[in-house]
Protein backbone atom coordinates (compact mmCIF):
# COMPACT_ATOMS: atom_id res chain seq x y z
CA UNK A 1 0.00 0.00 0.00
CA UNK A 2 1.41 3.37 -0.97
CA UNK A 3 0.66 6.78 0.43
CA UNK A 4 1.31 8.55 -2.84
CA UNK A 5 -1.18 7.10 -5.34
CA UNK A 6 -4.73 7.82 -4.15
CA UNK A 7 -7.75 6.22 -5.75
CA UNK A 8 -10.19 8.44 -7.67
CA UNK A 9 -12.46 10.46 -5.42
CA UNK A 10 -16.20 9.90 -5.60
CA UNK A 11 -18.16 12.83 -4.23
CA UNK A 12 -21.17 12.23 -2.05
CA UNK A 13 -24.45 12.68 -3.87
CA UNK A 14 -26.96 13.14 -1.08
CA UNK A 15 -26.48 16.87 -0.51
CA UNK A 16 -24.01 16.30 2.32
CA UNK A 17 -20.95 18.51 2.45
CA UNK A 18 -18.85 15.57 3.64
CA UNK A 19 -16.09 14.93 1.09
CA UNK A 20 -13.82 12.43 2.87
CA UNK A 21 -13.28 10.50 6.08
CA UNK A 22 -9.79 10.38 7.60
CA UNK A 23 -9.15 7.73 10.24
CA UNK A 24 -6.42 7.31 12.82
CA UNK A 25 -5.16 3.75 13.38
CA UNK A 26 -3.81 2.87 16.86
CA UNK A 27 -6.51 3.14 19.49
CA UNK A 28 -9.10 4.20 16.90
CA UNK A 29 -9.45 1.25 14.52
CA UNK A 30 -7.20 -1.27 16.28
CA UNK A 31 -6.93 -1.77 20.04
CA UNK A 32 -3.16 -1.34 20.16
CA UNK A 33 -2.37 1.76 22.24
CA UNK A 34 -1.73 -0.56 25.18
CA UNK A 35 0.62 -2.65 23.02
CA UNK A 36 2.96 0.29 22.52
CA UNK A 37 3.15 1.00 26.25
CA UNK A 38 3.72 -2.68 27.08
CA UNK A 39 6.59 -2.81 24.59
CA UNK A 40 8.11 0.37 26.01
CA UNK A 41 7.89 -1.00 29.55
CA UNK A 42 9.49 -4.29 28.47
CA UNK A 43 12.37 -2.65 26.59
CA UNK A 44 13.24 -0.26 29.39
CA UNK A 45 13.01 -3.02 31.97
CA UNK A 46 15.67 -4.81 29.95
CA UNK A 47 17.77 -1.66 30.17
CA UNK A 48 17.34 -1.57 33.94
CA UNK A 49 14.69 1.15 34.15
CA UNK A 50 11.09 1.22 35.37
CA UNK A 51 8.68 3.50 33.54
CA UNK A 52 6.34 5.67 35.58
CA UNK A 53 2.75 4.89 34.61
CA UNK A 54 1.98 8.63 34.47
CA UNK A 55 4.28 8.88 31.45
CA UNK A 56 1.83 6.81 29.43
CA UNK A 57 -0.32 9.89 28.80
CA UNK A 58 2.77 11.79 27.62
CA UNK A 59 3.85 9.27 24.98
CA UNK A 60 0.46 8.12 23.66
CA UNK A 61 -0.64 9.17 20.20
CA UNK A 62 2.44 11.07 19.13
CA UNK A 63 5.34 10.41 16.79
CA UNK A 64 7.75 7.68 17.84
CA UNK A 65 10.69 10.08 17.88
CA UNK A 66 8.93 12.25 20.45
CA UNK A 67 7.83 9.34 22.63
CA UNK A 68 11.17 7.55 22.45
CA UNK A 69 13.11 10.73 23.05
CA UNK A 70 11.02 11.58 26.09
CA UNK A 71 11.55 8.13 27.62
CA UNK A 72 15.30 8.19 27.02
CA UNK A 73 15.57 11.60 28.67
CA UNK A 74 13.24 10.71 31.54
CA UNK A 75 15.06 7.49 32.41
CA UNK A 76 18.61 8.35 31.40
CA UNK A 77 18.79 4.99 29.62
CA UNK A 78 21.97 4.21 27.70
CA UNK A 79 20.42 3.81 24.25
CA UNK A 80 20.23 5.99 21.17
CA UNK A 81 17.02 7.19 19.58
CA UNK A 82 17.74 5.15 16.44
CA UNK A 83 18.37 1.97 18.45
CA UNK A 84 15.23 2.42 20.51
CA UNK A 85 13.11 3.07 17.41
CA UNK A 86 14.20 -0.26 15.93
CA UNK A 87 13.43 -2.11 19.17
CA UNK A 88 10.00 -0.47 19.49
CA UNK A 89 8.95 -1.37 15.95
CA UNK A 90 10.21 -4.94 16.34
CA UNK A 91 8.48 -5.37 19.69
CA UNK A 92 5.20 -3.99 18.39
CA UNK A 93 5.29 -6.18 15.29
CA UNK A 94 5.86 -9.24 17.46
CA UNK A 95 2.77 -8.39 19.51
CA UNK A 96 0.44 -7.78 16.58
CA UNK A 97 1.68 -10.98 14.96
CA UNK A 98 0.23 -12.80 17.98
CA UNK A 99 -3.03 -10.82 18.13
CA UNK A 100 -4.49 -7.72 16.53
CA UNK A 101 -7.83 -6.83 18.13
CA UNK A 102 -10.00 -4.37 16.25
CA UNK A 103 -11.94 -1.72 18.12
CA UNK A 104 -15.69 -2.36 18.44
CA UNK A 105 -17.45 -0.91 15.42
CA UNK A 106 -14.33 -0.66 13.23
CA UNK A 107 -15.21 -3.47 10.83
CA UNK A 108 -18.76 -2.22 10.40
CA UNK A 109 -17.72 1.40 9.83
CA UNK A 110 -15.08 0.52 7.23
CA UNK A 111 -17.52 -1.71 5.36
CA UNK A 112 -20.15 1.05 5.39
CA UNK A 113 -17.76 3.69 4.06
CA UNK A 114 -16.61 1.33 1.31
CA UNK A 115 -20.16 0.35 0.36
CA UNK A 116 -21.07 4.02 -0.12
CA UNK A 117 -17.79 4.81 -1.90
CA UNK A 118 -16.79 7.47 0.64
CA UNK A 119 -13.16 8.54 0.03
CA UNK A 120 -11.33 7.26 3.09
CA UNK A 121 -7.73 7.62 4.28
CA UNK A 122 -5.77 6.01 7.09
CA UNK A 123 -3.62 8.64 8.81
CA UNK A 124 -1.22 7.36 11.46
CA UNK A 125 1.88 8.45 13.36
CA UNK A 126 3.11 4.84 13.14
CA UNK A 127 5.78 3.97 10.62
CA UNK A 128 5.01 2.48 7.20
CA UNK A 129 6.23 -1.00 8.19
CA UNK A 130 3.65 -1.05 11.00
CA UNK A 131 0.81 0.39 8.91
CA UNK A 132 1.28 -2.19 6.16
CA UNK A 133 1.20 -5.00 8.70
CA UNK A 134 -2.02 -3.69 10.27
CA UNK A 135 -3.62 -3.11 6.86
CA UNK A 136 -3.49 -6.84 6.23
CA UNK A 137 -6.07 -7.20 9.02
CA UNK A 138 -8.08 -4.03 8.40
CA UNK A 139 -8.36 -4.61 4.66
CA UNK A 140 -6.33 -2.34 2.36
CA UNK A 141 -9.28 -2.13 -0.03
CA UNK A 142 -11.07 0.13 2.46
CA UNK A 143 -8.56 2.96 1.99
CA UNK A 144 -7.91 5.13 -1.04
CA UNK A 145 -4.84 6.56 0.69
CA UNK A 146 -2.64 5.83 3.69
CA UNK A 147 -0.24 8.21 5.41
CA UNK A 148 2.52 7.01 7.74
CA UNK A 149 4.35 9.05 10.35
CA UNK A 150 7.73 8.48 8.71
CA UNK A 151 6.49 9.77 5.34
CA UNK A 152 5.73 13.38 6.22
CA UNK A 153 8.18 16.10 7.33
CA UNK A 154 6.17 16.70 10.50
CA UNK A 155 3.71 14.23 11.94
CA UNK A 156 1.03 14.64 14.62
CA UNK A 157 0.40 16.97 16.47
CA UNK A 158 1.29 19.04 13.38
CA UNK A 159 -1.46 19.31 10.75
CA UNK A 160 0.74 18.00 7.90
CA UNK A 161 -0.54 14.38 7.82
CA UNK A 162 -4.18 15.45 7.59
CA UNK A 163 -3.47 18.20 5.08
CA UNK A 164 -1.57 15.65 2.97
CA UNK A 165 -4.43 13.16 3.18
CA UNK A 166 -7.10 15.71 2.28
CA UNK A 167 -5.07 16.97 -0.68
CA UNK A 168 -4.45 13.41 -1.85
CA UNK A 169 -8.18 12.74 -1.85
CA UNK A 170 -8.97 16.04 -3.55
CA UNK A 171 -10.97 17.16 -0.52
CA UNK A 172 -11.32 20.42 1.37
CA UNK A 173 -10.04 19.80 4.95
CA UNK A 174 -13.06 21.72 6.25
CA UNK A 175 -15.28 19.06 4.64
CA UNK A 176 -13.36 16.12 6.04
CA UNK A 177 -14.42 14.17 9.12
CA UNK A 178 -11.53 12.85 11.21
CA UNK A 179 -11.85 10.11 13.82
CA UNK A 180 -9.11 10.19 16.48
CA UNK A 181 -8.52 8.76 19.97
CA UNK A 182 -5.81 10.99 21.47
CA UNK A 183 -5.32 14.67 22.20
CA UNK A 184 -2.26 14.67 19.95
CA UNK A 185 -4.24 13.38 16.98
CA UNK A 186 -7.14 15.72 17.69
CA UNK A 187 -4.75 18.68 17.75
CA UNK A 188 -3.33 17.66 14.36
CA UNK A 189 -6.75 17.29 12.74
CA UNK A 190 -8.09 20.53 14.17
CA UNK A 191 -4.97 22.43 13.10
CA UNK A 192 -5.66 21.14 9.58
CA UNK A 193 -9.18 22.56 9.75
CA UNK A 194 -11.05 19.25 9.86
CA UNK A 195 -14.11 18.36 11.91
CA UNK A 196 -13.07 15.88 14.58
CA UNK A 197 -14.82 12.97 16.21
CA UNK A 198 -12.86 11.99 19.32
CA UNK A 199 -13.17 8.48 20.70
CA UNK A 200 -10.82 8.68 23.74
CA UNK A 201 -8.76 5.55 24.36
CA UNK A 202 -6.25 6.33 27.12
CA UNK A 203 -6.95 9.86 28.37
CA UNK A 204 -10.16 11.93 28.38
CA UNK A 205 -10.79 14.46 25.62
CA UNK A 206 -13.17 17.34 26.26
CA UNK A 207 -15.78 18.50 23.73
CA UNK A 208 -14.99 21.74 21.91
CA UNK A 209 -16.32 23.78 18.97
CA UNK A 210 -15.94 21.69 15.82
CA UNK A 211 -15.23 18.58 17.90
CA UNK A 212 -17.61 15.80 18.89
CA UNK A 213 -16.71 13.32 21.63
CA UNK A 214 -18.23 9.83 21.71
CA UNK A 215 -17.53 6.86 23.96
CA UNK A 216 -17.21 4.21 21.26
CA UNK A 217 -16.79 3.78 17.53
CA UNK A 218 -20.11 1.94 17.71
CA UNK A 219 -21.72 5.39 17.87
CA UNK A 220 -20.14 6.45 14.57
CA UNK A 221 -21.75 5.63 11.22
CA UNK A 222 -22.07 7.37 7.86
CA UNK A 223 -25.26 9.36 8.68
CA UNK A 224 -23.53 10.53 11.88
CA UNK A 225 -20.45 11.68 9.95
CA UNK A 226 -22.51 13.37 7.25
CA UNK A 227 -24.47 15.22 9.89
CA UNK A 228 -21.33 16.82 11.32
CA UNK A 229 -20.69 19.05 8.34
CA UNK A 230 -23.35 21.49 7.24
CA UNK A 231 -24.16 21.93 3.57
CA UNK A 232 -22.69 25.17 2.23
Amino acid sequence: MTSTVPAPVTRTADGSALQAVLLDMDGTLVDTEGFWWDVEVEIFAGLGHTLDDSWRHVVVGGPMTRSAGFLIEATGADITLAELTVLLNQGFENRINRALPLMPGATRLLAELSAHRIPTALVSASHRRIIDRVLASLGPQHFALTVAGDEVPRTKPHPDPYLFAAAGLGADPARCAVVEDTATGVAAAEAAGCHVVAVPSVAPIAPAPGRTVVTSLEEVDLPFLRGLIAVR
